[in-house]
């Protein structure tokens, strides 16, 4: 018989952190789940409580437990990275960081970016900055993923994958309220407020990039890679499809200068090239062939 994997899961309280936590359950694996306890973890998974930004909490809580793979799905600056590669330096063989397409915000390219177009061992650090601010944190959201990926990718002992996931869509936990925005505007025929030219983005459903982090767990490669379902989808697209289930109207837009615009709603071309994870094995869906049904799931069968 093949051992059970030991994997931690730092975080993972919802949405696709569950779902990932439930496939490693169900591949067999013995799953840790770690986190502030504030809420309890899966059904069959184990539990330790503590605040990972507290290094000494967070060794205490561990003890002597060693890992085949931990997952961090709560990494969010480079002073929680700096912890992480102390604290399981030795610790694993794997450490898998849930990144995100925000690493390429301040990018505005014609084509979906590959992973070069954001180097972590080209990214400056400064842990000096104040990342402990909440608001400061929301502001800088993709530049901490950034110095976080920057902080792994200069840590030889600790082997690691950074995974740079697309908008997620889908499920009827979607705690995010974006595709209630539209519902909300197409039900009341408010108009759906978009720049002059609105660009396209990639898109995951939530059980494909919860699919796609128990995949990448167990493979070897390391850096940052790509997690989006082929095809792109305009802010127009995603309205339809709302429209098409709610069997409401055309919607309404409103073009605005403003900075203030609906969710989606892109002023820059927003795609990733996923042909690394491709090359690599994953074999990805289609948006536009689960559009459908991840509407349908957040929005209800009463929407």
């Amino acid at each position: 018989m093949t051992k059970a994997r030991e994997v931690l899961v730092i975080g993972g309280n919802r949405y696709f952190g569950r779902r990932l936590i439930a496939r490693s359950l169900a591949a067999g694996d013995r799953v840790t789940v770690l986190n502030r306890g504030s809420s309890p973890p899966p059904p069959g998974a184990l539990a330790l409580r503590a605040d990972r930004n507290d290094e000494r909490a967070l060794t205490g809580a561990l003890g002597g437990r060693t890992f085949d793979v931990v997952v961090d799905q709560v990494c969010y600056t480079p002073r929680q990275a700096e912890i992480a590669r102390r604290v399981f330096a030795g610790r694993t063989g794997r450490y898998v960081m849930t990144s995100t397409v925000e690493v390429y915000a301040h990018l505005d390219s014609p084509t979906p970016v590959p992973e070069s177009a954001v180097d972590p061992r080209a990214v400056a650090v400064d842990t000096t900055l104040p990342w402990d601010d909440p608001a400061f944190l929301e502001e800088h959201y993709g530049e901490g993923k950034r110095q976080a990926e920057a902080v792994l990718a200069a840590a030889p002992d600790l082997p690691y994958a950074s995974v740079r996931v697309a908008h997620v869509l889908g499920g009827a936990d979607d705690f995010t309220g974006r595709l209630a925005h539209y519902a909300e505007r197409l039900r009341t025929g408010t108009p759906v407020a978009v720049p002059p030219v609105p660009h396209p983005a990639t898109y995951i459903h939530v059980e494909e990039i919860a699919g796609f982090l128990l995949w990448a767990a167990g493979e070897g490669f390391t850096g940052p890679v790509n997690a989006a379902s082929h095809g792109e989808l305009t802010v127009g697209e995603l309205c339809a499809a709302v429209a098409a289930r709610l069997g409401t109207g055309e919607p309404v837009y409103e073009v605005t200068e403003a900075a203030e615009v609906s969710p989606f709603a892109f002023r820059r071309h927003y795609a990733m090239d996923n042909s690394r994870a491709a090359r690599l094995g994953f074999a990805f869906g289609d948006v536009r062939q689960w559009l459908a049904q991840a509407v349908a799931e957040t929005l209800g069968k009463d929407a």
